[in-house]
């Protein structure tokens, strides 16, 4: 018997998947009521194309879990920037060159930060 959950807990969610891989800068945006194209973007950074994949995988998995499906998906061939699409809610992984060229921490600045989890300290 599967529990439903909001459209913010799962953005919560695919945002502790990402930080269970070691994703860096993780950032939940609260769109709503600036963009119909979701209610949340989660963002975080990679240091590797395999380390995107695997933040990936973690996101897709534990969602999977709650039978949470991604819509579509993009630019897993490069991983460099991979979107996983969930309607409500949209993950971007980057590499890190990636998330500063597009920079979409700025382009959505008028975003409440739901949260805001730096790089780590190695």
């Amino acid at each position: 018997m599967s529990k439903e959950i909001s459209i913010k807990e799962t953005a919560l969610l695919a945002a502790e998947a990402a930080d269970d891989k070691k994703a860096e800068d993780i950032e939940i945006l609260n769109l709503e009521g600036l963009t119909v194209i979701a209610d949340y973007f989660v963002i975080c950074s990679a240091n590797s194309d395999k380390q995107v994949r695997a933040i990936y995988r973690a996101v897709d998995e534990k969602l999977s879990e709650l039978n949470i499906e991604y819509k579509k998906v993009a630019g897993l061939d490069d991983a460099r920037w991979v979107l996983m699409d969930y309607a409500d809610v949209v993950v971007h992984i980057f590499q890190k060159r990636e998330r500063e060229y597009y920079d979409l921490d700025r382009l959505w600045a008028d975003a409440e930060k739901i949260l805001r989890k730096e790089g780590r300290q190695t």
